[in-house]
C-alpha cells in the first residue's frame, strides 16, 4: 500500500473551504495531477514488497475521484475503487480501450455532494466506454459514510456528512471481495 499526497507539499486541512481550494489546485492542472499519480505508481511498482503485475488504486472522497480520473486517462491499473468520491470526469469522459481497469464504486444513496444526475451520467459514461464497473449504492448513506468522525464534522461545518457504520462495513467487505476476485488468478 502507498498513500499519495495529491495536494502536494504535505498540505492537510480540517476546513472544507481549504480542502476545496486544495482540490481545485490539484485538478486544475491535469498534467501535474497525472504526473503526481504516475510518480507514486512507478515508485510502488519498483518497491521490493510489491508485485508490479498486481496494482489497484483505492480512494476515498477526493481520492475516489482521482482514481477514477487516472483510469479515464489510461493509467495501467488492474482495478480502481472509489469510496464516496465525486463521479464527473475532470476532462474528457472515459473512452473504450483507454479506461482498462475494473472499477468498483461505493456510493451513499443520500450523498448530497453527488446528486442523482451525476450518478446517472457516470453510469452512462461507464456503459459507453464498456468499462467493467460495479456500482453499489447504500440506501440512507451520506457523503463520507466511511469516516467515523463525519457526523460530528458535518454538524460543526453545517455540511451533509454522516458516518454510516453498516455502509462502512459493507463497503469494506465489497472492496475485499473486489480485490480478491481481481487478483485471484494472478
Amino acid at each position: 500500500a502507498l498513500a499519495l499526497d495529491m495536494y502536494g507539499d504535505g498540505k492537510n486541512t480540517q476546513h472544507p473551504e481549504d480542502a476545496q481550494k486544495f482540490v481545485m489546485e490539484a485538478v486544475s492542472n491535469a498534467a501535474v495531477a497525472k504526473e503526481r499519480f504516475l510518480a507514486a505508481y512507478d515508485l510502488l511498482k519498483q518497491h521490493d514488497a510489491s508485485d508490479p503485475t498486481k496494482i489497484a488504486a483505492i480512494g476515498y472522497c477526493f481520492g475516489g475521484a482521482v482514481v477514477l480520473q487516472m483510469a479515464r486517462l489510461g493509467a495501467d491499473l488492474d482495478g480502481v475503487a472509489s469510496f464516496h468520491g465525486t463521479l464527473s470526469p475532470q476532462g474528457p469522459p472515459a473512452q473504450p480501450g483507454v479506461f482498462k481497469a475494473k472499477a468498483l464504486v461505493l456510493h451513499g444513496a443520500d450523498d448530497a455532494l453527488v446528486p442523482p444526475a451525476q450518478v446517472a451520467a457516470f453510469k452512462a459514461e461507464m456503459d459507453a466506454a464498456d468499462v467493467d464497473c460495479t456500482f453499489i449504492s447504500y440506501p440512507g448513506a451520506q457523503h463520507a459514510f466511511t469516516n467515523p468522525a463525519a457526523t460530528e464534522r458535518g454538524k460543526a461545518l453545517n455540511m451533509p456528512l454522516a458516518y454510516d457504520e453498516a455502509a462502512d462495513h459493507q463497503s469494506w467487505a465489497e472492496l475485499q471481495k473486489f480485490l480478491n476476485a481481481l487478483f485471484a488468478d494472478s
